[in-house]
């Protein structure tokens, strides 16, 4: 299998892991010291988005990817996607479209988001 397929396979996983709320795979997806940036500006650690599932503070219904673009640069792979999210974020409804990027880096034969960022669109 080619880094680009197994990048599409993670990435699929890991969209479905976020909809069901499947802790245990996120966890694994997800290296214990990666940043993410939430379109709002707010900083988040890998223990700050556990917690957001855990609490039920994030929950969506439904996840819809687009314009997926990936780039491999040695052991790390940058993917951009355009997701339609609906669900909801602490008290927030949300039902939108966003810009995200995310970052992938190879650890021990295993793929871990390093970092991901968004902005709405």
């Amino acid at each position: 299998m080619t880094i680009t397929e197994q990048i599409k396979e993670n990435e699929i996983k890991l969209i479905d892991a976020f909809q069901k709320c499947d802790l245990k795979l996120i966890d694994n997806f997800l290296h214990n010291n990666a940043l993410f940036v939430y379109p709002n500006g707010l900083l988040l650690t890998k223990e700050d988005v556990m917690e957001n599932y855990r609490s039920g503070n994030s929950a969506f219904r439904s996840i819809v990817v687009d314009d997926q673009v990936i780039k491999i640069i040695d052991d790390t792979v940058t993917v951009s996607v355009i997701m339609e999210l609906s669900g909801k974020y602490k008290d927030q409804i949300i039902n939108n479209k966003f810009r995200y990027i995310r970052v992938w880096k190879l650890f021990h034969n295993a793929w871990k988001v390093i970092a991901t960022s968004g902005v709405q669109l």
